[in-house]
């Protein structure tokens, strides 16, 4: 039997467009089911107060605080030894094994279980180094396990901008550093971000890393040596020990929000910045 192209053309966007939806509705009956639910819990007073009877009761103000602290230091450490690091590899360096051997390093790192590296931040960090369970050894452990995923992003976005850029801005007598500076970061910048992005959700969701480095204490922490736990650490102790479904949805529905308002904030701010440069 043989297919027409034109028959062939219309079975595979078929193909594609189902795949697509079936996708998207995963997305939105999830955002959904957990909203339904976590949406009437979700008030002023459950933002803002602490939490009272280990989380059965009260609100998730001090793990809100958590959720915002341990990705702030992952990234302001992460962020810039990642681009820093797709920079050399991509502008500074020639392809030999050596590189090679880096690109493979970061793959591997990316693929490693998030339990191992809670293992790694609790032995070097918390032990080792003494910093004990705390916002610093946490945030620390995070920044190396999303650190591999900023290098590789980074590095695509970068390579993605055309060589005839470069050639470009050398022929107007620009040095190479002039040249990632205001040519190829500018234009990878819409990469890079998405990459920042996914460790941003990697970082926020995270929960075996945290609860090895950073524990799990309810109290608001006054200092970067203090424990602290985040939302995901929160509903994950409260939907296993069964303390209170009606705050763990409550406390979904707000990583929720949050990881939606980060993202749109995000990508706005690249657009924008896109608009202005065009």
């Amino acid at each position: 039997m043989i297919i027409s192209p034109k028959n062939m053309q219309r079975g595979v966007v078929s193909i594609l467009t189902a795949a697509t939806a079936i996708t998207v509705l995963i997305l939105i009956f999830i955002i959904f089911f957990i909203l339904e639910k976590g949406l009437p819990v979700l008030s002023l007073n459950f933002l803002t107060t602490n939490p009272q009877d280990m989380g059965k009761s009260g609100g998730i103000f001090p793990t809100i605080i958590g959720t915002i602290l341990l990705p702030a230091i992952a990234l302001l450490i992460a962020i810039p030894l990642g681009i820093f690091t797709s920079v050399y590899l991509c502008e500074y360096t020639k392809e030999t094994i050596i590189t090679k051997i880096i690109r493979f390093a970061t793959d591997c790192l990316a693929g490693i279980p998030s339990i191992i590296f809670g293992l790694f931040g609790y032995i070097f960090f918390v032990n080792t180094l003494e910093m004990g369970w705390s916002i610093l050894s946490g945030g620390l452990t995070l920044a190396v396990m999303v650190l591999p995923t900023i290098i590789r992003t980074s590095e695509e976005a970068i390579r993605s901008v055309p060589q005839i850029y470069r050639q470009v801005s050398f022929s107007l007598g620009a040095s190479r550093w002039q040249t990632v500076k205001k040519v190829v970061l500018p234009n990878a910048l819409p990469g890079i971000v998405t990459g920042v992005m996914l460790s941003i959700g990697r970082s926020i969701g995270e929960t075996a890393a945290v609860i090895f480095t950073a524990g799990s204490s309810l109290r608001i922490p006054t200092s970067l040596f203090d424990s602290v736990r985040t939302m995901s650490v929160h509903f994950y102790i409260l939907a296993r020990e069964g303390l209170s479904n009606q705050n763990a949805y409550g406390t979904a529905a707000a990583l929720i929000i949050a990881v939606l308002i980060i993202n749109i904030l995000a990508y706005w701010t690249m657009h924008r910045f896109i608009a202005k440069r065009n």
